[in-house]
């Protein structure tokens, strides 16, 4: 099966896009073909293209927050049927054998044993086989370190290799484990951002405790921090957003926001030390504002989660900066098909709906522009 999606050929000319047709991956039995109806425009489709995070295989068709029709089930799916509405995310394949996986912590990472998660575009699809990368030695910034692994092909039974494709396209092929289900009340262009920037921020906000009685820091109020606000009240938080200056205060209020601190305050910090359990951090720590102050928002055992991937590495800290409340320094990256199902129910239970602009697809070049 083709398929026609929006490429780019050059990272220097990264909002140059070209469109092009290429053959999706060999059908195999547990595949699902989506006809596509809405992509987001992520972050990180822009550290991408840009070549921020490494030096992609091009021509690149990128995008990741995906939502559209079923037109072809594989003989072995149970979870859908043609017509469906269904939604893809950042990730369309794994290992499908390491205890990441069976512990549905399905994320698109390196893991101990060396297998992979592969991404909804950049990397190469195994098909009948796994991909290896080899794991280096020294991280650096994501740009070194994504730079820095080699692919290796076991020498299991013959397969086929194509490149993942993303979203900004005709259509997909997607084995059905991370393929998700999109609810009736949710309309697709509202779920669409949910699938890679709602889902990082949810994900990371679950597994770190939130819930009624917690108190939550969010750092940085855009795409990730806006729904970060969200998932935080529905879930039962109070909620700190952390911004530069007054400029977000409007919209930081109709959030939900209980609290807005900004960042730009020599002492933003005085009255808020010690009283945050968890502080979901969108934006580059290593720029603008020193990550022990952010440490010492944080209430004894509290959580820092780096919830955005910048292009930079961490700035260098003290192990007294985690010692003084005995706080951690954590990271969450996208999350497991269960919690996209439960972000999912959450969302059209409360009526709660992503902040966007809908532009058609023949205007993809000004909407990354925006971003």
């Amino acid at each position: 099966m083709s398929a026609k999606g929006y490429a780019i050929h050059d990272t220097n000319n990264w909002s140059d896009f070209k469109l092009i047709s290429y053959d999706l991956k060999t059908a195999e039995d547990y595949d699902i073909d989506i006809a596509i109806t809405h992509c987001g425009i992520c972050g990180s489709d822009l550290h991408t293209i840009r070549g921020g995070w490494h030096s992609p295989d091009l021509p690149l068709v990128a995008g990741h927050e995906i939502v559209g029709e079923v037109t072809r089930v594989g003989p072995k799916v149970t979870e859908f049927k043609v017509g469906d509405r269904a939604g893809v995310g950042a990730q369309v394949s794994s290992c499908f054998d390491c205890s990441t996986y069976y512990d549905g912590i399905i994320v698109a990472q390196l893991i101990p044993d060396q297998k992979i998660a592969i991404t909804t575009m950049r990397t190469t699809v195994a098909n009948g086989g796994h991909l290896r990368r080899e794991i280096p030695q020294r991280r650096q910034g994501t740009r070194d370190f994504f730079n820095s692994r080699k692919s290796s092909l076991t020498n299991d039974p013959p397969f086929l290799l194509s490149k993942a494709t993303g979203g900004y396209a005709t259509a997909i092929r997607v084995h059905e484990r991370f393929v998700f289900p999109i609810p009736d009340k949710l309309a697709s262009d509202i779920a669409a951002p949910m699938l890679c920037a709602g889902l990082t921020t949810y994900s990371a906000l679950v597994r770190y405790g939130c819930g009624p009685g917690k108190k939550v820091g969010v750092v940085g109020i855009g795409g990730l921090g806006h729904f970060a606000i969200m998932w935080a009240k529905a879930l039962g938080a109070e909620v700190y957003a952390l911004t530069r200056n007054s400029r977000k205060d409007e919209d930081i209020k109709k959030l939900g926001a209980d609290h807005i601190l900004y960042t730009e305050e020599e002492d933003f910090t005085k009255s808020y030390e010690g009283e945050m359990d968890i502080i979901i951090s969108t934006i580059s720590v290593s720029a603008g504002i020193p990550i022990r102050k952010i440490l010492s928002l944080l209430a004894v055992n509290g959580h820092l989660v780096c919830a955005g991937l910048p292009d930079e590495p961490l700035p260098q800290i003290a192990a007294f900066d985690l010692l003084v409340n005995g706080c951690a320094l954590a990271g969450s990256h996208i999350g497991s098909k269960k919690e996209v199902v439960e972000m999912l129910k959450l969302a059209s239970e409360q009526d709660l709906r992503s902040w966007i602009e809908v532009l058609p697809m023949s205007k993809l070049k000004e909407g990354v522009e925006k971003v």
